[in-house]
């Protein structure tokens, strides 16, 4: 298919229907209204269901009746909208019911502005509702991946029966790229959990509810179980100019474009740079990173929060390599000179000091 200059936000639509989703409830807030606008043009013709929801409680709960029905169904918000979904994400997840929730992430807390940031990491990646529930979530860092990694994300939610989450920063939403679209796949029939309405279909609406301490356990040991099968199969990574790196630096997102270009520019100087992008935030690639991790002298992890990816990157790393993190928000970005002055003064310091002490 020719490349079609498009918005981020809005090649997460165009692939959406072209993936054979069928129903979008949401409700606007930027820098996600755009995602709201398109679905409201598209999926109409494309013989769907578009309707803005009440709020995102309701939004959350639409999905819940449009995946009972075996319906490829997505919706999508911003950060304080999330914040309202996750009852419902758990719901979702303790009844086995596929849908996307793409979220465009803004400053914070509570209103925080509408400037993109990152910090909508750990209430997706480690499930912000309540329970033993995982959300899938990938990190797309250009309009062609908000695009690839859509489609991708309802396979992931079919095969894992499972809210599946693309997070993107709302840098990556907002901007216009050149972007080739799969072609549209059929429109598959319901599948046989689902609830049609039929004399054949499950008659009761499908439940997380166990009574029972043993059942609920059985049911929360089988999530489980799927979770560790998604660890085992899909782990995404960019690993770029990491096998002669010293210092490799870890962010995804916008922040993932920048660091790219800190590499560049840093290798100019000297400096012997490297790149990991995580593409899937869970599972997380705790193994690539474990691997770059035996080949460098140090990790910098960038991210528009306080340090939240950091975490998780300090586990896979298990002190095995020093860890620094530099972080921006509130909307601000930063550049790939900031990012390698950082570098400069860190590792500087580090230097002096080892010959103080040494």
């Amino acid at each position: 298919m020719k490349a079609q200059l498009t918005k981020g936000n809005e090649a997460i639509v165009k692939a959406a229907v072209l993936a054979g989703a069928r129903a979008y409830y949401g409700y606007p807030i930027t820098p996600a209204s755009e995602i709201a606008e398109a679905a409201a043009l598209y999926f109409p013709q494309a013989g769907g269901v578009f309707l803005q929801a009440e709020s995102e409680v309701g939004a959350v709960n639409m999905l819940y009746g449009a995946a009972s029905a075996g319906v490829r169904c997505m919706s999508a918000s911003s950060g304080p909208g999330i914040s309202l979904m996750q009852e419902g994400l758990s719901y979702l997840a303790g009844a086995e019911l596929p849908c996307v929730v793409a979220d465009i992430m803004r400053g914070g807390p509570g209103l925080g502005n509408i400037n993109p940031e990152q910090g909508d990491y750990n209430q997706l990646v480690k499930g912000g509702g309540h329970g033993n529930y995982k959300t899938l979530v990938l990190a797309p860092s250009s309009a062609q991946e908000m695009a690839d990694l859509t489609a991708w994300a309802f396979d992931l939610a079919d095969e894992f029966r499972n809210p599946v989450a693309v997070l993107a920063d709302g840098y990556v939403g907002q901007m216009m790229e050149p972007v080739r679209f799969a072609d549209p796949i059929p429109v598959a029939p319901p599948p046989d959990w689902a609830v049609t309405g039929t004399a054949e279909s499950r008659k009761n609406l499908i439940t997380s509810l166990f009574l029972l301490a043993d059942e609920a356990e059985r049911h929360v040991r089988h999530l489980e179980s799927k979770y560790k099968e998604a660890e085992r199969k899909y782990t995404r990574a960019e690993c770029w100019r990491t096998d002669d790196a010293e210092i490799v630096l870890v962010g995804y997102g916008i922040v993932g474009r920048i660091l790219k270009a800190a590499v560049e520019l840093g290798r100019s100087r000297g400096m012997a740079l490297g790149l990991l992008r995580p593409i899937t935030l869970y599972p997380f690639p705790t193994v690539q990173v474990r691997e770059v991790g035996k080949r460098v002298k140090a990790v910098v992890v960038v991210e528009l929060s306080t340090g939240q990816l950091v975490d998780d990157v300090r586990l896979a790393l298990n002190g095995s390599v020093p860890i620094e993190l530099y972080s921006r928000v509130g909307g601000n970005v930063p550049s790939a000179e900031e990012v390698l002055g950082f570098i400069q003064r860190t590792f500087m310091q580090s230097r002096e000091e080892a010959l103080i002490h040494g």
